[in-house]
């Protein structure tokens, strides 16, 4: 569900996880960020993290119930939100619903992976045992241009890296 208009304090939080997706970029990762607020409280936190651990697990949504699952001594997010800039792939999304998180915003959408309204629509099923209200579109464009961003700069290196092999080859030739 598309809000027509975000309050200031769902804007902070959003700005929050943007803030984690800004950690992600600088250590190379896909810029993703996460947080989930109790009673007006950030309790957990989470950026994509991997590439530096080797780790297909450790998206930012992952590591945000972590740590609010540590912060409350409970694997029940029951009374929690989850911003998160990006939308929720499929592990995501499962973590989500087991988490029984009952309201998720997000930023911008994913064509790619996202698995709550662009390939599939898992937190809404009404066939599992929790359904989650998400609000989409929130601070949308800045997520987006951080993605677009990212993978045009992996892009521009990766060619880099091809022609410089390239050219390597060429000059171990001569």
């Amino acid at each position: 569900m598309r809000k027509l208009a975000y309050s200031p304090t769902e804007r902070h939080y959003m700005e929050e996880a943007l803030f984690e997706a800004d950690q992600a970029a600088l250590i190379g990762e896909v810029p993703i960020g996460a947080v989930i607020v109790r009673d007006g409280q950030i309790i957990g936190r989470g950026h994509n993290l991997r590439e530096h651990g080797n780790d297909a697990t450790l998206h930012a949504e992952i590591r945000a119930i972590e740590e609010a699952c540590a912060w409350l001594n409970s694997w029940r997010l029951n009374d929690c939100q989850l911003y998160v800039t990006i939308e929720p792939c499929l592990m995501c999304s499962g973590a989500i619903i087991n988490a029984r998180i009952p309201q998720v915003f997000y930023g911008a959408r994913d064509p790619k992976a996202g698995a709550v309204d662009s390939l599939y629509e898992v937190l809404g099923d009404d066939r599992l045992n929790h359904t989650v209200t998400v609000y989409e579109g929130l601070m949308a464009k800045d997520a987006g241009e951080r993605m677009v961003a990212f993978f045009k700069a992996a892009r521009k290196r990766q060619k880099a890296r091809k022609k410089a092999r390239q050219a390597a080859k060429r000059a171990a030739a001569d």
